[in-house]
């Protein structure tokens, strides 16, 4: 799956799931709940691209990636966190739950995208 398709695919489950539920979303909630899954699906992405673009090459430039970049996206969301809480306000409960459920579908549909891959096919 190239990752303009695995973006559109992210971004259509999360479109989708958000219209589903905003309406059950207190008005309080609603903007939580949108950055939580906002910032998963920027996570997801960037951990694909980086799983693509690692494909093919060496095991260093593979480790390097895949680890610092997990590293690097753990920082950026905690530093996201931190700023929507402390700075915007947003409520702790949904924002956190939001992440963290979009972030477990979205790993396991990275998985399943990733598992199904050709090795050593590379990014497009």
């Amino acid at each position: 799956m190239t990752l303009a398709r695995y973006t559109a695919v992210v971004l259509g489950a999360v479109g989708a799931s958000l219209a589903a539920a905003w309406p059950m979303l207190s008005a309080e909630a609603r903007p939580a709940v949108l950055t939580g899954a906002l910032l998963a699906a920027l996570n997801t992405v960037c951990a694909y691209f980086l799983a693509l673009w690692s494909a093919g090459r060496s095991n260093n430039a593979f480790f390097v990636a895949v680890l610092g970049g997990m590293l690097a996206r753990m920082t950026v969301l905690l530093a996201a966190v931190l700023v929507g809480v402390l700075v915007f306000g947003l409520p702790k409960l949904p924002l956190t739950f939001s992440l963290l459920a979009y972030f477990v579908v979205f790993l396991v549909l990275e998985l399943a995208v990733v598992s199904r891959r050709p090795t050593g096919e590379g990014a497009r």
